[in-house]
């Protein structure tokens, strides 16, 4: 859920209590920020303001379990308003479950939310929050095992080849929620071409290309 958005009143009682929350958690007061979220649920007057206590107050959940049981009132309470003003929350809401089942070791479950997070990604403005949304469902979308990409980005930050890590980086983090691998395959391609590889490296692009 974007942690400020134009849909969100920050005259409604309830928001305020979250924003107030938000700066808790900013300030290193947990305790504070998990009371004040916990006074938005108790105050909320409709599924509307209930799904944005809800979102806060699963985050300071300690066990997997509940912040599961957390995220689904949150889910629940948005698809109760069904209207733009939590259209942009659903991506991180499936993040949330997502990582949750993954927390209980329900890959099949998880796996499903990352799908539904990123089938909503449109609904996100261009700018960091989406950015790290995107990333973050990426990352539960890749497929465990040899990553040939990931080892060359690796070893390039242990080179500290910044140029190529530019290149290369906000692509392949993006990759499994790409149609193809055309924009990835074009960064590999002009890294190969630098004259500043060593050997090493440049084996570790040749693998990368020849896996696709």
């Amino acid at each position: 859920m974007p942690e400020t958005d134009a849909t969100i009143d920050p005259a409604n009682p309830v928001a305020a209590l979250c924003a107030e929350g938000m700066r808790a958690e900013a300030e290193g007061r947990p305790g504070d920020a998990r009371a004040l979220f916990g006074r938005a649920w108790d105050a909320a007057a409709d599924d509307y303001e209930a799904c944005l206590a809800a979102h806060y107050v699963a985050r300071h959940q300690t066990t997997p379990a509940d912040r599961l049981r957390w995220n689904a009132e949150c889910l629940d309470r948005a698809d109760r308003v069904g209207d733009d003003r939590v259209r942009a929350f659903y991506p991180s809401l499936h993040l949330n479950l997502a990582r949750a089942h993954a927390d209980l070791g329900d890959p099949d479950a998880a796996r499903d939310h990352y799908r539904r997070a990123a089938g909503r990604l449109d609904a996100l403005p261009p700018g960091p929050y989406r950015d790290w949304v995107v990333y973050a469902v990426a990352a539960g979308l890749r497929e465990p095992g040899p990553d040939p990409v990931r080892d060359l980005i690796d070893r390039l930050c242990d080179r500290r080849a910044h140029g190529p890590l530019a290149l290369l980086l906000p692509r392949h983090a993006a990759a499994p929620l790409a149609a193809d691998r055309t924009d990835l395959v074009t960064a590999l391609r002009m890294v190969h071409a630098s004259p500043d590889l060593d050997d090493r490296t440049r084996d570790l692009v040749r693998a990368a290309l020849a896996a696709g």
